[in-house]
């Protein structure tokens, strides 16, 4: 891929030639407010915050081109946001193909922005640029303001219509673009802005561009001293900072991350990479800064190159001689921890929402300049490279006798019929997308569970005791597991390898569409509830992603007075029945409150109707946002590094239930 070269005198003049004539106009916004998801990808959660994203994008954008050091984002009382940056201000000229001020162009118009003028922004996240006009047509309210030139602009909107022209309301000595909107309840299932969404974002803004201050508040919340609930970020190791922060919670193999920046072509590589004592990988990707969860031709090339690199170096040396089996590119993957971003001036993503990266050009360009870096890496840090190898050989050991533990189970199954576990009571029906079955903590509550079901759809298999951590677990000794050996085939999905060592979960088997982790509802049960989720995202992530896994939510409370009686599931309803129940009397003591540790303490009839009465019971659906945030929470809870998981519970302790 060739770029046309540009001097640094004409980049300069480019730059402050930015203005109204920059601004490139393709199309209307019609259909943003009939087909939202076509352009934010949903209108749930996700999509509430990828407004955000949207206006944060611009303002990263300007810190990319050299203009933006600090960027505030505030939550209001109203769930409203506010953007605010120190760039240079959306041009507010007069447009002259469309005959409106640039800014209400940008803020109306699909397909319109600096985006589309290379001698503008080199690089951008918001290359399809239907951001900040989509949030805007699906906002009840936005308020634009820019400070250029000396002069402050503004222009209010409701659902994408100007409510005047923008207009001249003062000086300022400041530059940027302050951006509030209010998101419309008629468009979005949710309204509410999640504090630890927003700043597990913004963090990961900070390591990707070195330097960049952002800051975080809410105004919903207040700290003791009165003041704001608020979070600052700001990096000046960048991704090495990246890779050590995702790893905090685990034991490191090498003493600093392996660091690597290059520019082929005009794209700008920069990877950092480092290796843990633990079973897993931890791979995540950027391109223009933005998150590509299903990787791409970036990550397809940074596998090749690491792959390629480690296993000459090992074959040279003569470190694999004494391997019998075929080393795969999955076992060098085993314990590492990378980061992967690239800048690329004409990105081809997958999508509006920019999962995947498709530009064929980049598998190359990332996979030479990895591996370059690589092998120099490889040979001026021999005791490194050495322990990194060390640690391949023991992951393909490790996956050898996996694989035959695998086999073996796979086969005993088959032996037996149905090879169904013996504890499994199953239902009637043989259909996966209406049957559901509940993996139940404890004999005791098993019993009871399966008193109480509809035999028809719902199957229970009782769970003896706390299941494997499998965080802390050798691979063949997952399978050796007597509980874990239970789940695999209750459910009926299998693993084999695919040509590269990788894992692959067949699922075509499945036999039930909906599976429900029960268990009490104490801090025991928490626990068990968290091991069983952590055997899920590490050995059968599909089923969390393709939405199969559930957590059942027992009530905590049963709150009676004569013949009424009320189930609660927290504190504040169980106040709202006691005094409902007394009149409004507080000290009431004719309110009988049972407070429920177990799923035992229940009757049949009580945990079918609170529970698992499709009709009534409350599940939450397990999934996953973000892998990379997920895989550092499940090594922090269930690894072997007590600091990190000791400095959480500390941060985390006001939001705690105390079981008494």
């Amino acid at each position: 891929m060739k770029e046309e070269q540009i001097s640094a005198e004409e980049q300069s003049k480019h730059a402050s030639d930015y203005g109204a004539s920059s601004i490139t106009a393709l199309e209307g916004l019609e259909a943003v407010r009939k087909r939202p998801g076509m352009y934010i990808g949903s209108t749930d959660i996700k999509g509430l915050h990828h407004l955000v994203w949207e206006v944060v994008d611009n303002s990263i954008d300007e810190h990319l081109a050299g203009y933006c050091t600090d960027i505030f984002v505030t939550i209001h009382e109203n769930n409203s946001i506010t953007v605010r940056d120190n760039g240079r201000g959306i041009p507010t000229g007069m447009h002259q193909k469309l005959q409106k001020s640039a800014l209400e162009v940008v803020m109306t118009v699909l397909h319109a922005g600096g985006k589309f003028d290379k001698n503008t922004y080199k690089v951008s996240g918001g290359l399809h640029g239907v951001g900040v006009s989509c949030v805007n047509a699906l906002s009840i309210y936005l308020h634009a303001e820019v400070h250029r030139e000396g002069k402050v602009f503004e222009q209010e909107y409701s659902q994408g219509k100007p409510k005047y022209d923008v207009r001249m309301i003062g000086d300022t000595t400041d530059r940027g673009t302050i951006v509030t909107f209010l998101p419309d309840p008629e468009i979005f299932e949710t309204a509410e802005y999640k504090f630890d969404i927003l700043a597990h974002r913004l963090r990961e803004l900070s390591f990707l561009n070195k330097g960049l201050r952002l800051q975080l508040t809410d105004e919903r919340e207040k700290e003791d001293d009165g003041s704001f609930k608020t979070e600052n970020f700001h990096s000046e190791g960048g991704l090495q900072e990246f890779v050590q922060f995702l790893d905090e919670s685990k034991t490191k193999l090498i003493d600093k991350p392996i660091y690597i920046t290059a520019n082929e072509e005009g794209v700008d590589v920069e990877v950092a990479i480092t290796y843990n004592t633990s079973y897993s990988e931890n791979v995540v990707s950027f391109v223009n800064n933005i998150s590509t969860r299903d990787g791409g031709t970036h990550v397809s090339g940074f596998r090749r190159a690491l792959t390629r690199e480690f296993k000459k170096y090992g074959d040279d040396n003569g470190f694999f001689k004494k391997v019998t089996f075929a080393i795969s590119g999955e076992d060098f993957m085993e314990g590492l921890t990378a980061v992967i971003s690239v800048k690329v001036p004409e990105p081809q993503f997958k999508g509006q929402t920019k999962g995947e990266l498709g530009n064929s050009e980049v598998t190359g360009i990332v996979s030479r300049c990895v591996g370059d870096a690589l092998k120099t890496f490889l040979e001026e840090n021999p005791g490194h490279s050495r322990r990194i190898i060390d640690k391949v050989v023991l992951a393909a050991t490790a996956r050898n006798a996996a694989r035959k533990a695998r086999e073996m189970v796979q086969r005993k199954g088959a032996l037996t019929g149905s090879g169904l576990p013996g504890k499994l009571a199953d239902c009637a029906s043989r259909i996966p997308a209406e049957s559901e079955v509940f993996l139940v903590e404890g004999d005791s509550a098993g019993g009871t569970a399966k008193q109480g079901r509809d035999r028809h759809s719902q199957a229970i298999l009782p769970l003896r005791g706390k299941i494997l951590n499998v965080e802390k677990a050798l691979e063949y000794k997952i399978y050796e597991n007597e509980e874990i050996k239970n789940i695999f085939t209750a459910l009926g999905v299998s693993i084999s390898e695919n040509d590269e060592g990788h894992r692959i979960l067949n699922t075509e088997k499945l036999r039930y569409h909906k599976v429900v982790i029960m268990c009490d509802a104490d801090i025991d049960g928490s626990h068990i509830t968290t091991l069983i989720l952590t055997f899920f995202f590490r050995y059968m992530r599909e089923l969390i992603v393709n939405g199969h896994i559930y957590i059942a939510q027992p009530p905590l409370y049963l709150v009676k007075k004569g013949k009424n009686q009320r189930y609660c599931w927290n504190d504040k309803e169980r106040k709202e029945a006691q005094l409902e129940f007394s009149g409004g009397k507080e000290d009431d003591d004719s309110v009988k409150v049972q407070r429920y540790k177990g799923l035992g303490e229940m009757n049949a009839e009580q945990l079918w109707e609170t529970t698992m009465d499709p009709k009534f019971r409350i599940l939450k659906q397990a999934t996953i946002d973000d892998a990379a945030e997920a895989d550092r929470m499940f090594a922090m809870l269930m690894g072997d590094e007590v600091p990190p998981r000791r400095a959480f519970i500390e941060a985390n302790a006001k939001y705690a239930r105390i079981d008494v």
